[in-house]
């Protein structure tokens, strides 16, 4: 392997290594396993040319991660729901205490939520904002068209409002 090969892996590594991660196992449901995902994503990123990814590697990334799951799951038959791993995960953002309290209690109350949409929604909000792709990003890693993908992330947001909406005349 070249040198600048090397380099190009590792700052693949630096830079998408937490956000398949996260992917990893808000699919597979458990962090050993997201591990062993992430760890084989990277083995065939390896046997890649930097020049055939130039542009989309992100999206090749998400799309070997979420296979690799999606091939381990069906493997297991069974998927277990997320925990709150993924929000410890965040890095601070230095708010004050009392705007991170509120905002952590809303993004506590959204997870919940996220849980009860269905799975194709869930996935593609997940990709949106917490890993940050682009609609045609998305619609690579899912197979899904770009148009399917607006669509569902537009109606899960428009369920996650509505839900939150009526649960704040409740609390």
């Amino acid at each position: 392997m070249t040198e600048a090969k090397s380099d190009w892996i590792k700052a693949a590594l630096r830079e998408h290594e937490g956000p398949l991660m996260r992917y990893a196992t808000q699919i597979t449901g458990d962090l050993d396993r997201a591990r062993d995902v992430v760890q084989d994503t990277f083995l065939r990123l390896c046997a890649e040319e930097p020049a055939r990814l130039d542009g989309h590697l992100a999206q090749w990334l998400f799309t070997v991660c979420r296979n690799r799951a999606l091939d381990l799951q069906r493997k297991e038959q069974r998927m277990k729901p997320l925990d709150d791993l993924e929000l410890a995960s965040h890095a601070s953002r230095e708010h004050s205490p009392a705007a991170q309290a509120e905002q952590n209690d809303s993004a506590g109350r959204a997870q919940k939520f996220i849980k009860h949409l269905p799975p194709n929604q869930q996935e593609v909000v997940r990709l949106k904002f917490q890993n940050g792709l682009s609609y045609k990003e998305i619609a690579g890693v899912t197979n899904l068209s770009v148009t399917n993908v607006g669509f569902l992330i537009h109606t899960a947001l428009k369920t996650l409002r509505q839900q939150m909406t009526e649960t704040e005349g409740t609390l």
